[in-house]
């Protein structure tokens, strides 16, 4: 089937010899500055609905007698749900388009934040979050295809990471929102002021958004999509890119859904808007993504992969000390350290796969967050067992995962490099 145009629309007997060729966005250009935010807003809104409740975890298991582990689930029910919906939303974006999809999904996911709060047991908290992780998967992936089809290459990186800006803005705006709402006014009242804020988000993108001017839509065709992805996963490349994505985001989710119960119990005993308030940190997220195109411009992909796992890493050992400065420190470093390397990773994503767009971002953004489930899970039950030294360990076994495949990359890359050479020896 051939593919169909759906920029503006051709007036007919008009000459269009006199209209320029649209132009792909980038810095400087219009339209890029609202493209801009209004994605800023998607990735805020994203963040800020999908972990809604980990800042709230002490409380939302006091105020249902539910154990640490039990109450992860609200947050890895969220992430497991968008990490099953991501791919077949993403299909439904190459037919669709990527604005229609990431609007319909906005739109649900804040709908279902509204009736978060009133849930009347954990386990319909765990459920509704789980629609709500369900509605928001059609929310990264197709915000990558779109960026990757209307944004110039050269700036593709420097876009991403606005993006994931709104990702580590809206991550910490929500839980800062949420701890000193629940302390003034209970984990109900810290839920419901999340969910307003995402609706003055989704507003803003609604309205700022550019139409999207070099989509194509292709056919919904299962077996088309199954090549496409089957093609990817069998890629190299692209499966090193989802292994690294899903063990940064193991790590993130042991860290983040833990670290309010260690803060919360003996000595520390802080208050829940203190808790929410460390999530302020999230800043240096914003500030090492949107920072990731020029660290790969210096030091490479895998240079900077290095460098982020090596200040995850120098992170998680200063959080094992006893001293709140010293454990703030460990979690900018950490902070940082994942959102560089999430930067340079989905970047890289978007820039390997020429054919299928979506569904590489989508098998990206699964693997991204079935990471998040599997570090919220696993760290929450190593803190229950044996406390933040097996968290610790846990998010220590994923940053070895980090570099042993980013070693076996450059080592693969040194090896095809060597290829052509022994194959001209040879004649």
């Amino acid at each position: 089937m051939p593919p169909v145009h759906t920029g503006a629309p051709v007036i007919p007997g008009a000459s269009t010899s006199s209209s320029p060729a649209p132009q792909p966005l980038s810095p400087g250009r219009p339209g890029y500055r609202r493209m801009s935010l209004a994605l800023f807003a998607a990735g805020l809104a994203t963040f800020a609905l999908l972990y809604s409740t980990q800042a709230l975890l002490p409380a939302i298991s006091s105020g249902f007698g539910v154990t640490a582990g039990q109450a992860s689930w609200t947050v890895s029910a969220a992430t497991g749900a968008l990490a099953l919906f991501v791919l077949p939303l993403s299909a439904l974006s190459e037919r669709f388009g990527r604005t229609r999809m990431m609007t319909c999904s906005m739109v649900i996911a804040v709908g279902v934040g509204l009736l978060v709060p009133f849930a009347p047991n954990v386990e319909w908290l765990v459920a509704l979050r789980a629609v709500q992780g369900a509605a928001i998967a059609g929310i990264p992936a197709s915000a990558m295809a779109y960026l990757a089809e209307e944004v110039r290459p050269k700036a593709l990186v420097g876009a991403i990471g606005l993006f994931v800006a709104g990702n580590s803005i809206g991550g910490m705006s929500g839980r800062l929102v949420t701890g000193w709402a629940a302390q003034l006014w209970g984990w109900r009242a810290g839920l419901m002021a999340v969910a307003l804020m995402s609706l003055a988000c989704a507003v803003a993108f609604l309205v700022l958004l550019p139409r999207a001017r070099f989509f194509r839509p292709a056919s919904l065709n299962p077996r088309a999509v199954g090549r496409t992805v089957a093609g990817h996963l069998r890629d190299p490349l692209l499966l090193r890119l989802y292994g690294i994505g899903a063990l940064f985001m193991t790590v993130f989710g042991a860290v983040y859904t833990v670290i309010g119960y260690r803060l919360v119990d003996e000595p520390f005993s802080l208050g829940q808007g203190v808790i929410g308030s460390i999530f302020l940190i999230y800043l240096v997220g914003t500030v090492s993504s949107a920072a990731a195109g020029k660290l790969v411009a210096r030091a490479g992909r895998r240079g900077a992969l290095y460098l982020a796992v090596t200040t995850t890493a120098l992170g998680l050992l200063l959080s094992l000390s006893d001293s709140l400065p010293v454990i703030v420190l460990g979690l900018v470093l950490i902070t940082a350290g994942f959102f560089a390397g999430h930067a340079v990773a989905s970047a890289a994503v978007s820039r390997t796969a020429k054919t299928g767009r979506a569904q590489a971002s989508a098998l990206y953004q699964s693997a991204y967050y079935l990471g998040s489930s599997a570090g919220g899970t696993l760290g929450a039950l190593a803190y229950h067992g044996a406390g933040w030294a097996a968290t610790v360990g846990i998010a220590l076994l994923a940053v070895l995962g980090v570099v042993s495949i980013t070693l076996y990359g450059s080592h693969a890359a040194r090896a095809q490099r060597r290829v052509p050479a022994s194959a001209l020896g040879a004649r």
